[in-house]
Formats: structure tokens, C-alpha cells, sequence
């Protein structure tokens, strides 16, 4: 059974930092390029960023892109999102997902997903 786990979320002020971290098992994690998405109240889920199944390259929304970090290590199933300089809308709930095929920023493609966990940025 494959389960991604988030964790690392939180209330904080904008221009703080909050670093989100996603455990993933049941799954041969290399095999798997790794995304992050958040949903604001209201709002659709939208593509936040990924990382390439080794690692080796990212992509990230225009609206994150300079303040926002992916990183993974394969030896510990892990992915995380760093984020830095957060601004109000960057309040959603952030979700990691898992796909072994072709990235794209849409939702309906990707193959697992977490639970998510809340990021509110307050100011």
C-alpha cells in the first residue's frame, strides 16, 4: 500500500520561512518523480512545484519560483518543500504527490497523494 505522509506545516508570519516534509513507502520511491500542490479555501489544487525522479531537476509555479525550494533524498523516501519569504497567499493546504511517468501540472495525472497538510501564513 502506497502512503505519502506531509508533515511540517503550520502557522506562520508572513515573510517566515516553514520547511514541509512528505514520507513516502510502499512505493520503489527513485521510480517516482515527486510533486507538491496546494488548495486554498475556495481555490482549485494547484501545481506547486516538482522534482525529477533523481533528483537532477525542478519546476515551480511563477508564483514561487525564487522562494520556494524541492529536495529529496531517495535513500530516506523523502521529499521536502522550503519555502521562504511566505506572503499571505501562500496560505493552502499543501500536498505532496507521486507519479512515475510524465510530469505535468495538472492533478488528474498523478498517480498518489498525501493527505495534506495546513500552511496559514498570517500577517
Amino acid at each position: 500500500q502506497v502512503r505519502l505522509v506531509e508533515s511540517g506545516g503550520g502557522l506562520v508570519q508572513a515573510g517566515g520561512s516553514l520547511t514541509l516534509s512528505c514520507a513516502a513507502s510502499g512505493l520503489t520511491f527513485s521510480n517516482y518523480h515527486m510533486g507538491w500542490f496546494r488548495q486554498a479555501p475556495g481555490k482549485e489544487r494547484e501545481f506547486v512545484g516538482v522534482i525529477t525522479k533523481h533528483g537532477d531537476g525542478t519546476d515551480y509555479t511563477e508564483a514561487v519560483k525564487g522562494r520556494f525550494t524541492i529536495s529529496r533524498d531517495n535513500a530516506k523516501n523523502t521529499v521536502a518543500l522550503q519555502m521562504k519569504s511566505l506572503k499571505l497567499e501562500d496560505t493552502a493546504v499543501y500536498y505532496c504527490a507521486a507519479e512515475p511517468g510524465i510530469i505535468t501540472q495538472g492533478t488528474t495525472s498523478w498517480d498518489f497523494w498525501g493527505q495534506g497538510t495546513q500552511v496559514t501564513v498570517s500577517s
